[in-house]
């Protein structure tokens, strides 16, 4: 059975399209493993949920996700039904009676896809015989102490029993593909082929075990890639068991897959095998009708951050807020991989240069990174009472201004204005300015910290000295909990809060894909990365000038800490002195890249890299064409012919300029905008380019 691939004027170039006629899911079953399936812990999480409805749409009530069984997660997340599949409902059985817990229902997501939930508390009675398995199969064991590597194996011999009762029910027909994601669920798989269970396999490493755990030590990691010792690395970090769970499930899949390029150089060093597909990370784009729709959300969200601002600075409120940029960085509180120690010493070169330039913008820092806190800040509160309070005291007085007004017009007399306003007025309102004086500075954190002395942000804030006093044009922000609408201090969700800031800086050292700047991208607001991460090293092979389109991409690999900090610096200057004007129109082709983040495109990858393991398993009945697998070089976003092409490129080249002189550069929304969906839906060629010929950047390579 023939699978093939056919090229069209609808897919980016460099992906594959199938026929859905062609790829026969009718006669197969797929089945999603991972930790994560209902069980939010990580980023997998966010990749499992949205991926779901482009894979449902593929695969109808053919596809079933499996997971480990949380019953407060199953209560609130899955609908619990019978199996369709009598096959299923029968191997289902076969553990039930034998005392093991599985559960069956549709995970209330887009796309609702089947789940089966395995519960491996139900299955602890049998850890010691199935570690003997393990070891007798592969000579892995794993330490007594290690709860999350246990309870990996109880739930990866749970899933390889139910996969040999399923195929033994079903025989030749239809086919079982498992696609097994991160080491967790490794020993499943592993499993799976020791037993030699007729199933194709496929396993997605999203990070490397012993990678994460180098870059945490503050070592030249990626330039050194090749002189670990990965074994002593691993022993001394005492995580040899779960490194040898991980690289024999690489090494036992029939196909191997990471998350991006710089992934796979890093995968091929760490665990010994080159992956057979890079499969990007997306997210499901739901686009706005009009152009101006996302704009007017930035301005809607940015006044709510406004707001906060306004109480937050209280007695310090000596700078304009609509001249005011909001930068921010979030996700996990890991200092060194997620880059906060750059950031934090190019925020304070770009203190020192906003200062010497004495630009007129002000810049409010937040980081929204989770850390152990005991409550939130009293003069945090406070603040937000005084605005509060100010607010009412202005209505009060308008009302006041506003009937006296009124009263004076009706009966044909223009007010004295000296005495529109009585003696009370301005008692409560010079009591209200009173009550604003403030003898310390803004808090730099939102909460009271746990262990304030020795916190990682706190500590190299002390270092560089941004206290928010007066005179810094850079002002920190630190929110040591995720975002929530119901909160007393910002009431925004995190997609709220993110739209309403200007520019998101990402500069982390060790980051495989990259989900912030990456959802930043899609609601149009300009980011900073690194060639470091997987969406840096992305966006780099498919735009020809990223800067024009507000991805800003850091070189962490090539270049020192030093300069690695100039450049930021830089990058976030030149975003500062950019007009409200040359802003928005980057935010427009930042938007517009939201395509090439859509899983509608990059679901391709997940489709080859299936039909290669189904090559692989079944080779008698399962052929794939002799084409190399799909290739990406070629396909480029041009640079913009309109103006600013980047921020350097934005400086004036006069000390005084003005919004009005911005007004005369040349620039179609429309025009550009046509230009870049027709560059998307080049027809491509699969390939690389034939040695000696260069290409244009937008150009495919013939």
């Amino acid at each position: 059975m023939p699978l093939t691939r056919s090229l069209s004027m609808t897919s980016l170039s460099g992906l594959p399209l199938w026929d859905e006629e062609d790829l026969p899911v009718d006669d197969l079953l797929l089945f999603e493993i991972a930790w994560e399936v209902t069980n939010k812990v990580g980023g997998i999480y966010t990749v499992i949920q949205t991926k779901a409805k482009i894979t449902v749409d593929e695969w109808g009530e053919n596809l079933f996700m499996m997971g480990p069984y949380y019953e407060h997660n199953f209560n609130t997340q899955v609908e619990q039904c019978e199996p369709p599949n009598p096959a299923i409902k029968k191997a289902m059985g076969a553990l039930i009676d034998n005392g093991c817990l599985v559960y069956f229902g549709r995970w209330l997501i887009e796309g609702s896809p089947y789940v089966i939930l395995f519960d491996t508390g139900s299955a602890a009675w049998n850890l010691d015989r199935w570690k003997g398995d393990l070891w007798d199969t592969c000579g892995i064991g794993l330490p007594a102490h290690d709860r999350e590597a246990n309870d990996s194996l109880l739930f990866g011999s749970m899933v390889a029993w139910f996969f040999k009762e399923l195929t033994d029910e079903l025989g030749d027909s239809p086919n079982v593909l498992a696609h097994f994601h991160e080491w967790q669920v490794g020993a499943g798989l592993i499993l799976c082929r020791s037993r030699k269970i007729p199933l194709a396999t496929i396993f997605t490493t999203h990070a490397t075990l012993l990678g994460r755990y180098i870059c945490a030590g503050n070592v030249d990691f990626y330039n050194n890639l090749d002189k670990f010792n990965i074994d002593q690395e691993a022993g001394e970090r005492q995580i040899y068991h779960r490194y040898c769970l991980e690289r024999a499930a690489v090494h036992c899949a029939h196909v191997f897959t990471t998350v991006s390029q710089i992934t796979a150089v890093e995968a091929n060093h760490m665990l010994h095998r080159k992956p057979d597909v890079v499969t990007p990370n997306g997210l499901n784009i739901k686009k706005f009708s009009a152009m101006h729709e996302f704009q007017n959300l930035h301005s809607t969200n940015k006044g709510q951050i406004q707001e906060f601002i306004r109480g937050h600075f209280y007695g310090h409120l000596d700078f304009n807020l609509e001249k005011t940029l909001f930068f921010f960085i979030a996700g996990r509180y890991e200092f060194s991989n997620k880059g906060v120690d750059i950031f934090l010493e190019s925020l304070s070169r770009l203190n020192y240069l906003l200062r010497v330039h004495k630009n007129d913008v002000t810049v409010v820092v937040f980081f929204i990174m989770p850390a152990k806190t005991n409550n939130f800040n009293v003069e945090t509160l406070k603040g937000q009472a005084v605005r509060k309070q100010l607010w009412d005291t202005a209505h009060t007085v308008k009302d006041k201004f506003g009937k006296r007004l009124y009263e004076a017009l009706l009966k044909g007399d223009i007010p004295d204005m000296n005495t529109i306003l009585d003696r009370d007025d301005f008692t409560i309102m010079k009591r209200a300015i009173y009550a604003t004086q403030r003898h310390t500075l803004p808090p730099v954190t939102t909460h009271n910290m746990l262990d304030d002395t020795s916190d990682p942000i706190l500590a190299n804030v002390r270092r560089i000295g941004l206290f928010n006093a007066r005179t810094d044009r850079v002002k920190i922000v630190f929110h040591p909990e995720f975002l929530s609408s119901t909160s007393p201090l910002l009431p925004m969700d995190y997609e709220e809060f993110v739209r309403g800031c200007h520019l998101g800086v990402f500069p982390s050292y060790y980051e495989p894909w990259g989900y912030t700047p990456g959802e930043c991208t899609v609601m149009g607001i300009p980011s900073v990365t690194t060639n470091l991460s997987g969406f840096g090293c992305f966006m780099e092979e498919h735009v020809s000038d990223p800067t024009a389109y507000g991805i800003y991409i850091v070189d962490r690999r090539f270049r020192s800490a030093d300069d690695s900090c100039n450049q930021l610096t830089q990058f976030m200057f030149g975003f500062c002195q950019q007009s409200r004007r040359q802003r928005i129109i980057q935010r427009n082709r930042t938007e517009r890249l939201s395509d090439l983040l859509d899983w509608r495109y990059l679901g391709r990858f997940y489709m080859h890299a299936r039909s290669l393991a189904l090559s692989r398993a079944f080779p008698d009945k399962f052929k794939m064409e002799p084409l190399a697998p799909p290739q990406t070089e070629g396909f480029r976003y041009p640079r913009p012919g309109s103006v600013p092409p980047s921020p350097s490129a934005s400086v004036h080249s006069t000390p005084h300029h003005s919004d009005e002189e911005d007004d005369e550069e040349p620039y179609d929304e429309d025009k550009e905008a046509e230009r870049d969906r027709q560059n998307i839906k080049a027809p491509f060629t699969l390939g690389a380019t034939p040695e000696g010929k260069k290409t244009h950047p937008g150009e495919s390579a013939d």
